[in-house]
């Protein structure tokens, strides 16, 4: 991705909070010369890994696949003590755009739709060997309630409400069509993006970003590059 399309989707992720009447922590709003100013306080920022998160999966279609997330909390799993116990972020999407199937090999997380039009979920079981499960019905909990669909079902997931998505389960996230962007909350044990996600397609997490004008705030993957390097 260009950095000035990653730049343009930040600045409207706020504007979708703002919209929503929901604010981030401060330093959500940096720009990248205040963070290096307060690089010396920045030690579990940088070892949890908060912070701004813009990705395409390596699709080079964002406006097709892709996602703007900003980390709340976190902590560093296996190592209690820093940070959080728990994580907690957001996930912003255009109106259509999809986060490409998946499922954690650790984590479980309660993703709620937190503001915005109207946020679905496709799930599936996982097979012994980490492949789909295209045929067995599949036991989720929204809100406490147990629900039993069919392999693949797609289910709507309305303003305040939440599905629990727990290890194994493989799961696509959707704004759907027409129904307006969505702010997705995700609450969840500690979150580790570097090993506990498996794509059921060839995806890339992290990307790499093509200069082409200023760098005004880091990605959470470039905190050593750009600030602590």
């Amino acid at each position: 991705m260009k950095r000035s399309k990653v730049q343009a989707e930040i600045r409207y992720a706020k504007e979708l909070l703002k919209k929503n009447n929901f604010a981030l922590p401060m330093f959500g709003y940096w720009t990248l010369n205040t963070w290096k100013q307060n690089r010396d306080k920045l030690g579990m920022i940088r070892q949890t890994l908060l912070g701004w998160d813009v990705t395409d999966f390596g699709s080079d279609d964002f406006d097709k696949i892709g996602a703007v997330l900003f980390t709340i909390r976190n902590g560093v799993f296996n190592k209690p003590g820093i940070g959080s116990p728990y994580a907690e972020k957001l996930i912003f999407m255009h109106d259509s755009q999809i986060l490409p199937l998946h499922f954690h090999f650790h984590k479980t997380e309660d993703i709620i739709n937190r503001g915005g039009g109207l946020l679905t979920i496709q799930v599936y079981n996982v097979l012994d060997n980490d492949e789909v499960d295209y045929i067995s019905d599949v036991n989720v909990y929204m809100d406490g309630i147990l629900h039993t669909v069919k392999a693949g079902s797609v289910i709507e997931v309305p303003r305040g409400n939440s599905m629990t998505i727990t290890p194994g389960l493989y799961h696509l996230f959707s704004a759907k069509k027409e129904f307006g962007d969505v702010i997705v909350g995700e609450v969840s044990a500690i979150n580790d993006d570097n090993t506990d996600n498996r794509f059921a397609a060839e995806s890339r997490r992290f990307i790499g970003i093509e200069e082409d004008e200023p760098i005004e705030v880091p990605l959470l993957n470039e905190y050593e590059k750009l600030i602590f390097g």
